[in-house]
């Protein structure tokens, strides 16, 4: 009997949709399409499960279940209650419902989650005696209802929890990068996987642990203890752990690949190393973390090394009058030592973009949480 398919849609960081449909097609994925906040494929529940385990660059992964016009709570409750939410939702489960509005005659976000909620629960109450409850944390169906010009449509999150949280982070440090930044930054960069990488502002290390998983072929979620779907009813739990079985073997050594992080902050260089180790690749010979200012970080000439960093703005960290003078120095450094070298440096100002004064690199408009950034591009000294 031929699998069922689905329309599925992967959302991801405004500005990164391009990288995504292009790891989206590596993955072999049907019908890709790329779309504003993300990127539309059709698959069964294995291709569900292979871009819940390997896209490094989206946040969640949503089923579509249906569409439907609804202009009053009547239309939407009826809608919802049309679907049999039997094969992914336990009489006794537990559920949660999140909802964007706009341009609809239903215009606020929370009542249509309660309408969501009470159409799917009034099912479970009718045909068992038995009401699914409201968990906001660790939810067995999280649905996702996106209602555009009175046009509903109903998803299921098959990621649960967001995807850049990969599961092999100990230490957040202070403003800890998102994973799927950092690997978007690698992407975009087109580092080739065997060059050496240095990140002269590594924090708690997320860069260096991206580059290595990319550098291994390390599916990205190898490392979660539980995606969205394996709390559905009829998860084929046996299948899915084969996939990973897969996955795993298809990963490589790190072998010769020199990775080199650095930070003036002691305790972030630990942050660095406790991560590096949960990830697998504490204690490799060719990976060196050192307490250093970042004007100070080894560059050899002819290394011809990527430089992927994300130093603080003044967002959060330091003050903008004091690192001007720290982003001066790093393109000093840069333009003094690194010719020939690639460069991917994520700023959240443009003033502090401006000193580093490498005006070979090119912006890359995306978004690092609710901050405007630019991902500076190029080879220096081109």
């Amino acid at each position: 009997m031929a699998r069922r398919r689905y329309s599925c849609f992967a959302t991801c960081a405004p500005g990164l949709e391009p990288l995504l449909h292009a790891e989206m097609s590596a993955l072999r994925l049907a019908k890709v399409e790329r779309q504003v906040g993300g990127c539309y494929f059709e698959g069964d529940k294995t291709d569900l499960w292979r871009a819940n385990l390997g896209l490094r660059t989206a946040v969640r992964v949503l089923m579509r279940r249906s569409r439907f016009e609804a202009r009053d709570a009547d239309a939407l409750y009826a809608g919802v209650a049309a679907e049999d939410w039997e094969p992914y939702l336990a009489p006794e489960g537990t559920l949660r419902v999140d909802a964007k509005v706009s341009a609809s005659a239903l215009d606020h976000s929370q009542f249509v989650e309660q309408r969501v909620k009470d159409a799917i629960v009034d099912q479970f109450q009718e045909r068992h005696g038995v009401r699914p409850s409201v968990d906001k944390d660790e939810p067995d169906l999280r649905v996702a209802v996106h209602l555009y010009k009175d046009r509903v449509t109903l998803q299921l999150d098959s990621s649960g929890h967001s995807l850049h949280r990969r599961g092999w982070r100990e230490q957040q440090g202070r403003a800890p990068l998102a994973e799927t930044l950092a690997a978007a930054m690698l992407l975009a960069s087109g580092w080739d996987r065997r060059s050496p990488l240095v990140d002269p502002f590594c924090g708690s290390g997320t860069i260096l642990v991206e580059a290595a998983l990319l550098a291994t072929n390390t599916a990205p979620g190898l490392f979660r203890e539980r995606f969205g779907f394996e709390s559905w009813d009829g998860h084929d739990a046996t299948g899915f752990e084969r996939m990973k079985e897969r996955l795993r073997a298809e990963a490589k050594p790190l072998g010769k690949l020199r990775l080199v992080g650095s930070d003036r902050d002691p305790e972030r260089v630990e942050d660095t190393l406790a991560n590096l180790d949960a990830a697998g690749f504490g204690g490799a010979k060719n990976v060196d973390v050192l307490r250093a200012d970042a004007s100070d970080v080894e560059l050899k000439p002819g290394w011809n090394a990527l430089v992927a960093t994300n130093p603080p703005y003044g967002e959060r960290l330091g003050d903008v009058a004091e690192l001007r003078g720290v982003y001066r120095a790093l393109g000093q450094r840069l333009r003094e030592s690194a010719a020939g070298y690639r460069a991917a440096i994520l700023t959240g100002n443009p003033e502090l973009a401006h000193a580093l004064e490498l005006r070979e690199l090119e912006p890359m408009a995306i978004k690092n949480g609710a901050i405007d950034c630019q991902l500076l591009l190029g080879e220096l000294g081109a």
